[in-house]
């Protein structure tokens, strides 16, 4: 079955949308409604396997990201992989400029994702950022946060493609809060098959007794014990 932009629309509203930007508030993540059939998951990961569909593939161990393997696709995205995009941006674009009104910072993102897109690519940001992941047995993703040029989207989403406890074990999706003056602050969640979770890019607003402040998080990926982890990642600015 295709995921056609009407289906991913129906999916994505599925989500109780709500419920995300709470979570997200307190925890700076929250998972979303499936997203993705079992066998569109196989279809997606099996396309790890064409090396033509891809602009070039990262070696975490030799980078010191980790340990495993992703790549990034071309501009030329999968059906699938350019519905579920465009059907995410208007649903996290109000969290985006919410957020951005209690930092008092620009929102500079217009409703088009097409549109925020051509800016990234007229500032020098023109390289594809979406990615498939795949882990195998001991494999692990440092924390970290995908910025990749001074325009940045906020928000971005996992997709799991295997099933926690089926295909693998361990491997849990992890989000850490670095607190001002306090030990840091980590969140796990089980990512399901065909399911995402939300996630900032970089920050989250954190009210404090002077206001509103920018709480610095990362996210990554807890040692897989088991199996074979894949995952598809969508990032909703592109790379310079």
């Amino acid at each position: 079955m295709t995921v056609t932009a009407d289906r991913a629309l129906r999916r994505v509203a599925g989500t109780d949308w709500t419920a995300v930007a709470a979570e997200l508030d307190e925890h700076g993540c929250a998972p979303t409604e499936r997203l993705l059939t079992p066998a569109e998951c196989h279809d997606l990961a099996a396309l790890y396997d064409k090396p033509e569909l891809f602009r070039t593939t990262v070696d975490m161990a030799r980078h010191r990201f980790g340990s495993g393997e992703y790549r990034y696709f071309t501009h030329d995205l999968p059906p699938a992989v350019a519905a579920l995009r465009a059907a995410l941006y208007p649903r996290l674009l109000p969290i985006a400029r919410d957020w951005a009104a209690r930092l008092g910072r620009p929102a500079p993102w217009p409703d088009s994702l097409q549109e925020w897109l051509e800016r990234c690519h007229e500032a020098g940001q023109d390289r594809s950022a979406q990615i498939l992941l795949r882990y195998g047995q001991g494999d692990w993703n440092a924390l970290h946060r995908d910025v990749f040029g001074e325009l940045v989207f906020p928000l971005q989403v996992v997709v799991g493609l295997d099933a926690h406890g089926t295909d693998y074990t361990g491997g849990e999706f992890l989000m850490v809060e670095q607190r001002a003056r306090a030990q840091s602050r980590g969140v796990t969640t089980l990512l399901p098959q065909g399911h995402g979770v939300v996630f900032t890019t970089r920050d989250r607003p954190v009210r404090g007794r002077r206001g509103w402040s920018a709480g610095a998080m990362r996210h990554g990926v807890s040692v897989v014990r088991s199996g074979h982890r894949r995952a598809l990642g969508l990032v909703f600015h592109d790379a310079a």
